[in-house]
């Protein structure tokens, strides 16, 4: 079966319409593309990028998209109005710049800082579609030998009883972990400047969320390749 997977988009809906059509011209408009989470923040059109993932799963599009600790986070302010969460290690908020809450809501019409979060505003502009649709948004995808999860899993828990916060936030037991898992890990959650593989896990967050090209991947099996303009280039470790 050949999967195709994206990583990391931030806001970035240009990236995304680009990665698509190099998915599109490899494997076709029934291509089965699994969506890392992450689909805000940063970037200048987070409301597009969901709007667009709705649009395309309403047509019919083979499309799972699993949940991302921004995408976690801005849930939980429209639910809850929170700003501040333990998670964020830097002890910033959510609507720092630097986490780019501020431009999630700014793609929906609404100017918030720290200190006028403006979350009646928030949940006005914001659709209740979208809401939704991030609410339902699953934690991983297992299919075969490859598991699709946003951050990582905590190794040698079984799936089952992973801790979901850890699916969509953890770094380290993880990254450092060199033993095989039972799959093939795809994973974003922890930028580097492209794409990388490293034996027991593929790490697809390129930095789209940082101004780097969102670069989509294919995998047939444990097998795996990049999409560039000019075809598929070999992922390996």
């Amino acid at each position: 079966m050949t999967l195709y997977a994206v990583g990391d988009i931030h806001g970035q809906r240009e990236m995304l319409e680009h990665a698509l059509e190099l998915i599109e011209a490899d494997g076709g408009a029934e291509a089965r593309v699994v969506f890392l989470g992450d689909l805000v923040d940063r970037g200048p059109d987070a409301r597009g990028v969901v709007q667009m993932l709705i649009d395309g799963q309403a047509a019919g599009r083979d499309w799972t998209v699993v949940r991302g600790n921004h995408d976690q986070l801005f849930l939980e302010f429209l639910e809850d109005g929170r700003i501040w969460f333990e998670r964020i290690r830097s002890g910033i908020s959510w609507l720092n710049p630097r986490m780019g809450g501020n431009t999630t809501l700014a793609s929906y019409g609404v100017e918030a800082s720290e200190d006028a979060p403006n979350r009646a505003a928030s949940r006005a502009a914001v659709p209740q579609t979208h809401t939704d649709f991030i609410r339902g948004l699953p934690w991983y995808l297992e299919t075969g030998e490859l598991l699709f999860v946003h951050a990582g899993i905590d190794p040698g828990v079984p799936l089952q009883r992973q801790d979901k916060q850890d699916l969509i936030w953890i770094r380290d037991p993880f990254l450092t972990c060199l033993e095989p898992h039972p799959w093939l890990i795809v994973h974003g959650h922890t930028p580097g400047t492209h794409p990388e593989h490293f034996g027991n896990r593929v790490n697809l967050d390129g930095g789209a969320g940082y101004g780097r090209p969102l670069v989509p991947a294919v995998f047939e099996g444990r097998q795996a390749w990049l999409l560039t303009d000019k075809g598929r280039v070999s992922l390996s470790p």
